[in-house]
């Protein structure tokens, strides 16, 4: 994995990565496990479901339902009510680049990487495991989508480590969800430390000081409030 860049060709891909890829001129990301012979498994917006936030943000982060100028021949159309669909590799991209995920990175490489959603502290499980539950949730479907609770990130992340956020009035496992709100909350916390600062590059520097440590904390291989579930219990 590079320090600036998980993009990787698709010669290197193998069933159980967890892939990626931008949206909306690099707003927001979409995630899935690639399960072999050119397919991804994925979490999207089904149609009629829940976005999530009631606000503009509902309109900037609509990556998961991308739209295609011409449909695909070998991908079914996406099902109501039901938001864990099998796509191509090529629909699942919509155009976009390839990316993996990386799991059980260090520290300090979890925090040179400024943007969130792109890697983990926690250790992913064998690969069979989690092709298994991705499946799996593609017969029997993941909830509702929604951007801050249960999105295709958090879809992922679960296929590969079995992890579920304890307080579902929390924000789940989402790294890129995690950015946006650690952003603002780190902007809210250092305004008041302006009285503290001589210049504008001690506030600067105190917010992305927060913004580092939310991120840290908040990150699904350092959290307490996750438990791990089968993931055939998931839907009893």
């Amino acid at each position: 994995m590079g320090l600036l860049s998980n993009r990787i060709g698709r010669g290197r891909l193998k069933p159980g990565d967890h892939i990626y890829s931008w949206r909306n001129a690099y707003v927001y990301a979409h995630h899935g496990i690639y399960v072999g012979n050119d397919k991804v498994i994925h979490f999207t917006r089904g149609r009629g479901q829940e976005v999530g936030t009631g606000t503009v943000l509902d309109v900037l982060l609509l990556s998961s339902t991308p739209a295609h100028s011409e449909p695909c021949s070998t991908c079914p159309p996406l099902e109501e009510g039901n938001g864990v669909v099998s796509s191509c590799l090529d629909c699942f991209l919509a155009g976009g680049i390839l990316y993996r995920f990386e799991y059980s990175v260090s520290p300090a490489l979890f925090l040179a990487k400024a943007r969130g959603g792109t890697c983990t502290l926690a250790v992913s499980e064998p690969d069979d495991i989690v092709v298994h539950r991705a499946t799996y949730l593609l017969d029997n479907g993941f909830g509702c989508y929604n951007v801050f609770k249960k999105n295709c990130e958090d879809f992922a992340i679960y296929c590969k480590t079995g992890l579920l956020v304890v307080d579902q009035g929390a924000i789940g496992q989402s790294g890129q969800a995690i950015s946006i709100i650690g952003g603002s909350v780190s902007a809210i916390l250092a305004t008041p430390l302006r009285l503290v600062t001589t210049n504008v590059y001690g506030m600067a520097a105190t917010a992305i000081g927060v913004y580092c440590a939310s991120r840290y904390a908040a990150d699904i291989g350092m959290r307490r409030d996750v438990v791990k579930v089968e993931v055939e219990d998931l839907i009893k």
